[in-house]
Formats: structure tokens, sequence, C-alpha cells
């Protein structure tokens, strides 16, 4: 913090090399002191009315710059808590993981809130991905996937009913709850796509409308290739990189 503060109080002795606006010297400042491991991820900033008192600079020009942080998914702002360094999470895409497999990983606290949980006959689009037939029941999961406090994801599950009898049985992960019955996905086929979140989707996760996610949509199987799960989840852009190893013949 020592060496940002340092930073901070530079900004103006900068003017005669650094004809840029002061908002973006400010912006630069931060992002330097990120990626110099100075800010660590989940490192929470000083408030706008402190950073803006240290820098000698007006709320507005503050604003702007951490603005501009939060685009680039450096900064993460959170509704009545304030302004943090970026979490990212590293996620394999050529491994068959859950959620909370890879939040464990990392050493966070994965948490699950509940939207809907319910059974129901099957969709046209649930009986092609799940190759069930019409009028099949299936289990609905919809959830809200944080680390924390935080949210990261949202999950919409079906599972065919003859293998997941009880959705309350799903408290955490769905993986452990398939698991217990002997039924947990041995292979996967994803499809991964960009969106932005719509309004309702941008208030479930407490983000602006408007910010980029990534759409995947895994469809699992059981080792007699029966399919176990459809599950399209939306992911949050700033928080998740996703990565997968690519070999030559």
């Amino acid at each position: 913090m020592n060496a940002l503060l340092k930073q901070l109080r530079e900004l103006h002795r900068r003017a005669d090399s650094d004809p840029s606006p002061m908002y973006t010297r400010l912006e630069r400042a931060l992002q330097t002191a990120i990626e110099a491991g100075e800010l660590k991820p989940g490192h929470g900033l000083p408030s706008e009315r402190e950073l803006a008192k240290l820098a000698s600079l007006s709320r507005v020009t503050v604003r702007k710059a951490l603005a501009g942080l939060v685009a680039k998914g450096l900064l993460t702002s959170r509704h009545g808590s304030g302004t943090f360094v970026a979490e990212r999470i590293v996620k394999s895409i050529s491994k068959l993981t859950s959620f909370t497999d890879d939040l464990k990983a990392r050493g966070l606290n994965p948490r699950s809130l509940f939207l809907e949980r319910s059974i129901g006959e099957v969709t046209p689009d649930e009986a092609m991905a799940l190759n069930l037939s019409p009028g099949a029941r299936v289990v609905r999961l919809h959830r809200l996937r944080l680390a924390g406090d935080e949210a990261l994801a949202i999950e919409r599950s079906t599972i065919p009913h003859s293998i997941l009898a009880d959705p309350d049985s799903v408290t955490g992960s769905l993986y452990e709850a398939l698991d217990k019955l002997g039924c947990r996905p041995k292979r996967a086929l994803q499809r991964l796509r960009a969106i932005s979140f719509d309004a309702e989707r941008a208030r479930l996760m407490s983000v602006p409308r408007g910010t980029p996610g990534l759409l995947i949509e895994r469809r699992a199987f059981l080792a007699d290739g029966r399919a176990v799960e459809f599950t399209r989840s939306l992911y949050r852009g700033d928080t998740y990189d996703f990565v997968a190893e690519l070999q030559s013949d």
C-alpha cells in the first residue's frame, strides 16, 4: 500500500510528461499497483472520498478511474461493501469438475442460493439434450453460485427424475449428490459462447446491465452412456479465465 500511496501523490508531478486526463493517469497508477502485486486479489480499496483526498483529486475523477478498471475486470464493485481487486478463477474446460470442486481447490468458500427446485415434465429442448421420451419427468435446479457472498454464476440444471428423485437432496454440489447415488458424470460435452447480462441476470449477479459473460451449456453422461445432466451456466467474464490444454497429433 505504501508504494501505491507514493504513486498517488506523484500523479500531479507527471503533468508535463503525461498530458493524458487525470482520471486516465489514476487508472494507470492503480492498474500498475494491481499488476505488480501491490494490491492483492480480494484487497479492498480505500473509499472514493479517501482516494480523492490521497491523490488530491475530485471524487468524479476517482469514480471515472475506478469505473475504467471495473470495465477491464481488474476491480469489482460490491454494493454496500466497496471496491475490491478482482479475484480471477482459472477453470479448465478440458477436465470434468464442478463449481464446488473449482472453488475448493482455490481455497474459496462455494455457496449456492436456490432460486428454484422443482419436478416437472420434460420440455422438447430438455428431452433432446437428455435423450428422454416426451412426458418423462425431470428435476430442475435454478441456482445462484457464490464464492462467500460474491455471486459468480447463474446455473439452470435439469436431471432425469429416474436418476435424482428428490431435488431437496441437492443442498450444495449437484455432483456430490449424484456421487452419493453412484451417478456422478464420467464425461461431458460443452458449448461456450459470449453473451452480455440482461437486466434480470445483472440484478441477480449485482453487476451492471450489459456486463460481459460466458454461457456454457453442458451435457454430462454416465459410464453407460446415459445422459445425467443438462446445465446452462452463465459466468461473469470479469472473474473467470477458461483454459484448455491442446496437443498436436
